[in-house]
Parts: structure tokens; C-alpha cells; sequence
């Protein structure tokens, strides 16, 4: 009996361990700004190098792309690993679309001070906008990108004010969501500190809406994007190709997805 009992204590005890770790460093698990394993290519666009001031004396390293006034503005919101070098690949096919671009750097990543958290990449998302309003351009004339984790970053935004358009690559219903299915041993919905919950703010949306995703998404199941879709209001537009994975491959299906969406704003 002795031994039953010193086992139900040791698993007790080991499970409160996990808990308090995952509660603590949580962070370290979803923020992975020191990874580069994505595709890396040479920059075929012109671009200048800007500071985009945030909160908390925070500047955020970004890249800027001005071709014309007469163009809508993209606001490129990357995902949750690696740094802009990582997007070169993207950027080089966007450039070709008839848009300006601006590609942000959270916080504590690309060398930027500060920890990234959900509230933080906000405040760096809104600093964005504010930014380029400076230079006379509009919320109706800026396009909002966002890439796997950006696209909450996206919805965050799209969820307060009309924009010309939103993309969502790669969209998570939730991160409460996508925590059960990394760690269905685990209480989330009480642990997780950085919710995301884009399935509740996708209804706020009102700009017109594009969302992009694999089938055969490993790491985002390609059942969220499709309940992101169902969710949205018109007008909406998606892209489902049957054998991408979560970093979606731009192809010429794509791009042509993304000149159909882009052409059919205000």
C-alpha cells in the first residue's frame, strides 16, 4: 500500500513541476525569434531600412518598400520564428504585385529590445499603423498580411477599424486551442497567459478578407483555417491548395489568389 501511495505522490508532485515550469517559461515555447531555418533567398526588391518607434522606448527594425501613392500598402505581420531575412522569398514575389510594403520586427526579435508577449506585439502592430499614417497613408489603403502567429496580430487590428483588406497565411482559431493540441496533458485554458483568440475577433472584422491554407498543414490544422473562413463575413475570398504545408509555397496559384484578392478592393 506504502508503494501505492509513494507513487501517486511522486506523479503529483512531478506533474506540479511541469505545470509550474510551462507556466513560467511558457514564453520560450511559443516565441522563437533566434530560429532561421526557412527558406533564405537574395533580395530582389529596393527597400530602406527603418526604426518604427513603439511602446515601452522599443524600435522596431523593419524594411519599407515605396513605389507610388496611387498603390495600396501591405503590412507584412511575420510569425513566431526567425527574422526578416526569413521572408526575403515572399517579399521578392510581392514586390512584383502593384503594392507598397512594410515588413515589421516584433519585439526581442531581429535584434530588437524587449520580450515578446501577446500585448507587446500588438502595441508593435498598432506603432505600425501609426507610423506610416505619419506619411499620409490611410487605414483604407493599407493591406494587413499576417503570417501563422501575425495573423492574430492581424485580426487584433482588423477587429477595430476598417482596412482596404486582411490575409491570414497559416490562421490558428486560437492559441488556447492550438496549446491542447501540443499539450492535451496540460490544464491550458487556466495556463496560457498569450490567448490569441482570432476565432472570436474575426467576426469583428468588417474589411474584405483573403485566408490562406495548406492542406497538409503539420503544425496549424488545416480544420482552423477552414472554421476562420466559415466564421468571416463577406465579402471573403480563400485559398485551400491541397499539398502545402504551414509555410505555404508561393506559387503561381498563389500569387494569382493573391492578385485576384488585391484587385478586387476599393
Amino acid at each position: 500500500m506504502k508503494l501505492f501511495y509513494y507513487t501517486l505522490f511522486f506523479i503529483i508532485v512531478s506533474y506540479l513541476v511541469v505545470f509550474l515550469f510551462m507556466f513560467f517559461f511558457q514564453r520560450t515555447f511559443m516565441y522563437h525569434p533566434n530560429v532561421n531555418s526557412y527558406n533564405l533567398a537574395p533580395i530582389r526588391f529596393t527597400y530602406e531600412k527603418v526604426k518604427i518607434p513603439s511602446e515601452n522606448n522599443i524600435t522596431l527594425e523593419s524594411w519599407y518598400s515605396f513605389k507610388s501613392n496611387q498603390n495600396k500598402t501591405l503590412v507584412f505581420f511575420h510569425g513566431n520564428a526567425g527574422n526578416l531575412n526569413n521572408r526575403i522569398y515572399k517579399l521578392n514575389e510581392l514586390d512584383k504585385l502593384d503594392l507598397n510594403f512594410l515588413i515589421i520586427s516584433w519585439r526581442g526579435f531581429s535584434g530588437n529590445a524587449g520580450k515578446p508577449t501577446e500585448q507587446g506585439l500588438y502595441q508593435d502592430a498598432a506603432s505600425a499603423i501609426r507610423w506610416l499614417e505619419t506619411k499620409n497613408i490611410k487605414k483604407t489603403d493599407i493591406i494587413l498580411y499576417g503570417e501563422s502567429l501575425g495573423t492574430g496580430i492581424a485580426l487584433e487590428l482588423a477587429k477595430k477599424d476598417i482596412y482596404a483588406g486582411v490575409i491570414l497565411e497559416s490562421p490558428y482559431t486560437s492559441m488556447v486551442e492550438m496549446a491542447k493540441k501540443f499539450y492535451p496533458y496540460l490544464p491550458v485554458s487556466i495556463l496560457l497567459r498569450d490567448r490569441y483568440q482570432s476565432i472570436k475577433k474575426i467576426k469583428m472584422n468588417k474589411s474584405p478578407i483573403l485566408i490562406m491554407h495548406g492542406q497538409m498543414d503539420t503544425l496549424v490544422p488545416f480544420y482552423m483555417g477552414e472554421q476562420l473562413y466559415a466564421e468571416a463575413s463577406q465579402p471573403k475570398q480563400s485559398y485551400f491548395p491541397k499539398f502545402d504545408n504551414h509555410m505555404m509555397q508561393y506559387t503561381s496559384e498563389l500569387l494569382t489568389a493573391l492578385k485576384n484578392f488585391i484587385g478586387s478592393l476599393k
